[in-house]
């Protein structure tokens, strides 16, 4: 579990900046000036705190530098070792500022998820800092995943002294469409977080051995948790939040400052910033949805940065099982990416950053799909700029769903036509890879051994009864899809509440490779019917009726190739990934029955289900 907890730590360290720099040869040694300093927040709580100096000869310069902070609920006693980016940065003439958030490790008070505590103990400490005789009075700040929370938070409160951030897949733009829950569905990999950081938490000598015993896996089949019956209920606040998470489903439950960036994009400080993330990250849409809200109303200058990665996977080349080549990786991403952006936004030099481009993707698909020395499937891509999100010349195309499985642009003729499946939550279908905790990526949609859910003889997920699928004929020319992504469904159930989920494919034609072909997962999304009307209203169904429900899908960046097929799965489950809905109409989180559902999809001309793909002319020279 130690292991585990140093993993995610080291995530939160990871830097970014696309533009190649000259390496810069580093000037300075590395002196710990101070080690759990005690700074003092307004309501009286200390945070602890470490600070690194740059040195000359064991003695720490008298030259005054400006600040790089990163707050951390991971243990900041993990930093400031060889090869880290604090002694990188220290090495390169900054004071770096590490502390611990507030109720964890070595820091007072009390933790709770997403709290808004963290953005005024995130502003009062910068102001902290910035008076300090041997700084400038510059803050910048870095960090991945709750490191990227820790510098939206105080930056919704417009402190003076921060210059600039920058924010690795993490700062939640609305905690209701992505990060604890997507569309009324809660996202379970809340549950494995709570999970993993139980240990850092408590002094219990206890914890540890009983996780060993308590695995994770074993408990998804006692879900949902329940108060005081669970290996949470060790640690009080852990299992207060993450039942709160788990119950509360309103969008109005989940406002605040440590929530909802979107609601204070007006007030939040109008420095440089750059929204970094990856198509399989579980912050996909806030981090994209934090760039579009911010650089409308910001002089910034305000950047987005996607690429083709998992969580914290910015110095890889792959997803999962899929490569996509030795420019998809940003291999000093942790240090020089993010000592080019600081050297300039913070000292003036110019490093290249200067000249990017406002938004930079990696376009994903333009590989020929052979299997890699890795067993990976080379699906390759490319690098693509642009002045704006969605790209300037997107034509959002409607791809209907017909009566006979297919996928196309032309309208379903007349007459009715509807495919009805049973959705079992007791056999929901497994999660095989996505903007996923657990085993994130992109995979053959296959059941697996390796994977939560997949059991023998590991068909394809296409081969499922409560799967439907809609797909294209092979291409006659290559479709180039990047954008924001919709799915208008028309849908009824047996059930009072149900959820519909929904997949988009890239079908890659079978290989020498890959014999059987390869059903390479691009995006997915989820919507739960009671949520159908409005985030805050929850209507249960009348079994029958038919509905119309959108499904607001995770942006992405693909190339479907000639020959390939475009397609669409629809289901109503994906676990764990999502929590099951039980079909019932009892209160989230609490339910205590499963009942089968017959859900129909309708697929007619006067209810043409469909998804909207943002169509692009090629960026590819």
């Amino acid at each position: 579990m130690k292991r585990v907890i140093a993993a995610l730590a080291a995530v939160l360290l990871c830097p970014l900046t696309v533009a190649a720099g000259a390496q810069q040869s580093a000037s300075y040694e590395v002196v710990q000036h101070e080690k759990d300093l005690m700074i003092p927040m307004r309501d009286g709580v200390k945070l602890a705190t470490d600070i690194y100096r740059p040195a000359r000869n064991g003695r720490v310069v008298d030259e005054r530098l400006p600040i790089l902070l990163q707050r951390t609920p991971y243990n900041k006693g993990s930093r400031g070792q060889a090869g880290d980016p604090v002694e990188y940065f220290v090495k390169n003439g900054y004071v770096v500022v590490v502390q611990d958030t507030r109720g964890r490790y070595q820091s007072e008070g009390v933790f709770s998820k997403y709290h808004d505590y963290d953005a005024y103990d995130g502003y009062d400490t910068i102001e902290w800092l910035a008076r300090l005789s041997y700084t400038d009075g510059k803050v910048g700040m870095w960090g991945t995943s709750y490191g990227a929370h820790t510098q939206a938070d105080p930056a919704k409160l417009g402190p003076p002294s921060l210059e600039t951030m920058v924010l690795n897949m993490g700062g939640t733009s609305n905690a209701w469409k992505h990060t604890i829950r997507e569309n009324g569905a809660f996202h379970q990999w809340q549950f494995f977080w709570a999970f993993a950081n139980l240990v850092g938490e408590t002094d219990n000598p206890l914890v540890a051995p009983m996780m060993e015993v308590e695995k994770r896996e074993s408990w998804l089949t006692a879900l949902p948790l329940r108060k005081g019956l669970n290996p949470l209920s060790i640690a009080p606040n852990f299992e207060d939040y993450y039942l709160r998470m788990a119950t509360h489903g309103n969008a109005s439950d989940w406002k605040g400052l440590g929530r909802n960036w979107e609601d204070y994009y007006a007030q939040t400080a109008d420095v440089p910033m750059i929204h970094i993330g990856g198509w399989y990250d579980v912050f996909t849409r806030g981090t994209v949805d934090n760039y579009v809200g911010l650089a409308r109303l910001k002089k910034g200058p305000v950047r987005l940065l996607m690429g083709p990665w998992t969580h914290g996977g910015n110095a890889r080349s792959f997803a999962g099982d899929v490569e996509f080549g030795t420019d998809a990786a940003i291999p000093d991403f942790a240090t020089g990416f993010h000592l080019r952006w600081f050297d300039h936004f913070l000292k003036g030099k110019r490093t290249a950053v200067e000249s990017q481009p406002p938004v930079r993707i990696f376009v994903m698909g333009t590989g020929d799909g052979h299997k890699d020395e890795s067993g990976r499937l080379f699906h390759g891509g490319y690098w693509r700029d642009a002045e704006s999100w969605p790209l300037p010349g997107t034509r959002f195309v409607e791809y209907y769903f017909h009566a006979d499985g297919r996928l196309a642009p032309a309208r379903p003729g007349a007459g009715p036509a509807s495919t009805t499946y049973t959705y079992d939550p007791r056999d929901p279908v497994p999660t095989i890879g996505g903007a996923y905790y657990f085993a994130p990526g992109g995979f053959d949609q296959r059941e697996r051994e390796d994977m939560i859910g997949s059991t023998p003889p590991y068909l394809p997920l296409h081969a499922r009864p409560d799967v439907v699928v809609f797909q294209t004929d092979p291409l006659e020319q290559e479709v180039e899809v990047v954008g924001p992504i919709v799915v208008k469904l028309y849908a009824s159930s047996s059930a009072v509440d149900t959820d519909f989920t929904m997949k988009l494919i890239d079908v890659c034609p079978p290989s020498q490779g890959f014999p059987s072909g390869f059903a390479l997962n691009i995006t997915d999304g989820i919507v739960r019917a009671r949520y159908r009307n409005s985030p805050d209203r929850q209507e249960l169904m009348r079994p029958g009726e038919v509905y119309e429900f959108t499904i607001e899908v995770f942006p992405t960046a693909n190339v479907f190739k000639r020959g390939h097929r475009i397609r669409v799965d629809i289901s109503s489950s994906n676990f764990p990934k999502f929590d099951v809905n039980p079909n019932t109409g009892e209160p989230l989180g609490q339910h205590r029955r499963m009942i089968p559902a017959d859900n129909t999809i309708h697929h007619s001309a006067t209810r043409p289900s469909h998804i909207v793909l943002p169509a692009v002319p090629s960026g590819r020279r």
